[in-house]
């Protein structure tokens, strides 16, 4: 037995690991709850509207540069009239210019031709094919690899002009996807994506049938639904470019 001094000689109480780590938890929980509504302000995070209004600006943003695009091609027809009036040029040296035009892709292009156009699948797509699994997020939606073999394809096929969406592509564009949206020369579109190109319509759709990713493609219309379609044109026309043809790159510093 221990006498009286050992018990008043004996050391203060300690808490048990046990205790420790539940008060433990129960700080880290308090930090979680207070840092989630800190975050939230008081608003519910999944019904937050703030992605919406980043969504919107962005919407907001890509008009603006349409309509500044379209109101600089209109200024630049018009010193490119003035410049053609006022320059001298024999008509050996305007039938030059036209043709490097073309090759830039900057003046009108009309001719025959075809629009392909891709749509992403339902949401609640599901495997039309036996056999086949079930399909993810990703194998419902068009990706940025899915435009560019288009595209590619139809330049392969000898197409003299390419219009994605709206817009003509020139030999600095580039078709680049954000998740399903496609950003091309500072602008946003979401799907349906349309691809229009001016040349020998037998030759393009060759070119689309030979393609390897567009036969991988074609496999995920078959057991998922992604949209595919193919119009031809007698005549269609496509605008020049109306952008900037300057290139611009990063430089190292120092």
């Amino acid at each position: 037995m221990r006498n009286s001094a050992d018990s008043t000689n004996a050391p203060a109480r300690r808490f048990r690991p046990v205790r420790l780590l539940t008060a433990g938890v129960f700080a880290l929980a308090g930090l979680i709850f207070w840092i989630s509504f800190n975050t939230a302000q008081g608003t519910n995070i999944r019904t937050d509207d703030s992605m919406l209004r980043l969504s919107d600006l962005i919407q907001e943003r890509s008009r603006k540069n349409k309509d500044l695009e379209e109101s600089a091609a209109g200024a630049r027809d018009r010193v490119d009239a003035l410049a053609r009036r006022d320059n001298g040029s024999t008509a050996a040296q305007d039938r030059k210019l036209a043709a490097l035009e073309d090759a830039a892709g900057t003046r009108k292009l009309s001719g025959q031709g075809l629009t392909v156009t891709l749509t992403d699948a339902p949401p609640n797509a599901t495997a039309k094919i036996p056999g086949v699994p079930q399909p993810q997020p990703n194998d419902l939606v068009i990706h940025q690899q899915d435009l560019q073999a288009v595209v590619n394809a139809l330049w392969k096929g000898g197409a003299r002009g390419i219009e994605v969406m709206d817009q003509r592509l020139i030999s600095t564009s580039a078709v680049r996807c954000v998740g399903n949206t496609l950003i091309l020369q500072g602008r946003v579109y979401s799907p349906p994506y349309k691809v229009t190109a001016v040349g020998d319509r037998a030759a393009l759709r060759k070119a689309l049938a030979e393609s390897p990713a567009i036969q991988n493609y074609q496999q995920y219309v078959a057991a998922y639904g992604l949209g595919w379609k193919v119009d031809q044109h007698d005549t269609v026309t496509l605008p020049g470019y109306s952008g900037t043809v300057d290139l611009h790159y990063a430089k190292p510093v120092g």
